[in-house]
């Protein structure tokens, strides 16, 4: 039987229409999100440092901390600000460097596309995976097809550590991608295009909850 639902929401402060990134952060760690990811590449690092700095401490202050905050790539700044962990890409420094240096509650999340990789970044230390693209997403398709649903089941089938489910996700979709074995499903677009991320974060936990009964 699937644990329970774990909501992981990347930022991109490019796609953002009425607001502000910190206002988007904070929105979502007030509503439960369980994860923030720090997805802005072309920030300059004074600034990354200041938005993560103030997202770890507003993470920590909220639901008993439980909200984690990753930064996308930068390590350093990832360590300056306190936050909770670091998410690498394929382009990213290798997982298993991260791990020598690092404190041991330091968490490392990686991308992974196929299952070789998500099994090379377990081998190398990895607390948990992003799997994607899953579905079909704009931001996607010059890569090649979505994955698929049976992916995503060889992959969670093969490794310890949880999976989320990325690219494409909809309310609809939580149901297939937790029988399928994910953990939880990560996104941009569908948290920060709802009207409300508390609503939002209500439906999908219900519509796990329903599931499981």
């Amino acid at each position: 039987m699937p644990g329970k639902l774990q909501l992981y929401y990347i930022t991109d402060r490019t796609q953002i229409k009425s607001s502000s990134l910190e206002a988007c952060i904070e929105r979502a760690i007030e509503a439960g999100v369980d994860w923030v990811q720090i997805r802005e590449k072309d920030l300059p690092a004074r600034s990354l440092l200041t938005i993560t700095q103030a997202a770890a401490g507003y993470a920590r202050q909220r639901h008993q901390g439980r909200t984690r905050v990753m930064v996308n790539d930068r390590l350093d700044v990832a360590l300056a600000a306190t936050a909770h962990g670091v998410h690498l890409g394929t382009r990213s420094m290798p997982a298993g460097a991260v791990r020598r240096v690092v404190p041991r509650e330091f968490l490392i999340g990686v991308s992974c596309h196929s299952l070789k990789e998500a099994l090379a970044a377990q081998a190398a230390g990895a607390d948990y995976l992003l799997l994607g693209p899953v579905f079909e997403t704009p931001s996607k398709l010059p890569y090649g097809p979505p994955l698929g649903i049976a992916r995503l089941r060889e992959v969670t089938a093969q490794v310890k550590v949880p999976v989320f489910a990325l690219g494409g996700m909809t309310a609809e979709r939580v149901g297939i991608c937790l029988e399928n074995g994910a953990a939880g499903i990560a996104g941009i677009r569908i948290f920060q295009d709802c009207a409300s991320v508390q609503e939002l974060v209500r439906d999908l936990h219900a519509r796990a909850e329903e599931q499981k009964s």
